[in-house]
């Protein structure tokens, strides 16, 4: 026992691995995102994972949340608008936006993450920016227009977007938020502060799905939509958030960031060998562009 907890706590320390592992599994939730569709409805899916997420945590630090709460409390809204932003809304997005792209797609538009993260870290926390991370954010962004015009300059001129790489896009815009969020964090153990967040996740998720039971577009889960659920659930919504959070932690949340251009990569790769969804040219090329701009623009953090 005592070994397991001294691998546990090196483990917990590796900032890189813990990064990578939580990328690797954001990676698959756009693979899992795609066998939702006809499966279970995005906003049900949306509820139900956060359900799932909350039943594990008040047992495990519920008495911590409500001895925490005097620290919690003068924090209160930037809590609520990082469980609504980062979790919320960008789930309720992210499934929504795989109804309508692919898998390839999803993923790699997560690389933009970064170079948002970075606009707001210079806007409102005054950070500087040098050269190679201007060319870098360029260089990125001219990488996500190519994946979502799909290669033709025509889809541009007409500006007939994909509506799912739109709605992806708002999706990345809040939870770069939801990282820059991450560095104001109250003073609470990482568990305890991802507890409140859950917790909030849970509670902004109830009308998204009461409009959709309304709207009589509900889908409640089939085998295969209980499947994705608790996969989405215990690895990308719980686990993943958890080391994220760990990871901030360890080496901040520009660096941080970073580790985000691996979703493209791994989501890629999973789509392709999972789904069996094509990998187009100008797939490779908006990938290459999308990390090779993030590289630039981190190369000063």
């Amino acid at each position: 026992m005592t070994m397991l907890r001294t691998l546990w706590r090196k483990f917990y320390g590796q900032a890189y691995l813990l990064l990578a592992i939580t990328t690797l599994f954001w990676g698959g939730n756009g693979v899992a995102g795609r066998l939702a569709v006809g499966e279970i409805s995005p906003m049900v899916l949306v509820a139900l994972r956060w359900v799932i997420v909350v039943a594990i945590m008040v047992p495990l630090v519920g008495r911590q949340l409500i001895e925490a709460w005097p620290k919690l409390r003068p924090h209160k809204w930037l809590i609520i608008a990082m469980g609504t932003c980062g979790f919320t809304a960008f789930n309720a997005l992210f499934y929504g936006a795989a109804h309508y792209t692919s898998a390839v797609n999803l993923t790699i538009f997560q690389g933009a993450i970064p170079v948002l993260v970075l606009v707001g870290a210079v806007f409102f926390f005054q950070n500087r920016v040098g050269p190679l991370q201007i060319i870098g954010m360029m260089v990125t962004l001219i990488g996500v227009i190519v994946v979502s015009v799909r290669g033709d300059l025509e889809v541009l001129r007409s500006l007939a977007l994909n509506f799912g790489d739109m709605l992806m896009l708002i999706a990345c815009v809040f939870y770069a938020g939801y990282t820059l969020g991450l560095r104001q964090r109250p003073a609470v153990p990482g568990l305890v502060f991802f507890g409140a967040l859950a917790v909030i996740a849970f509670l902004t998720s109830l009308p998204l799905v009461a409009v959709e039971i309304v709207s009589g577009k509900a889908q409640w889960p089939t085998l295969t939509g209980w499947a994705v659920m608790l996969y989405v659930a215990l690895l990308p919504s719980l686990l993943s958030q958890l080391l994220f959070i760990r990871g901030v932690e360890l080496i901040g949340p520009a660096r941080a960031g970073l580790f985000v251009n691996l979703v493209p990569v791994f989501g890629a790769l999973l789509a392709v060998a999972i789904l069996g969804e094509p990998f187009a040219s100008y797939h490779a090329i908006g990938l290459v562009m999308v990390l090779g701009g993030i590289w630039l623009a981190e190369r000063r953090v």
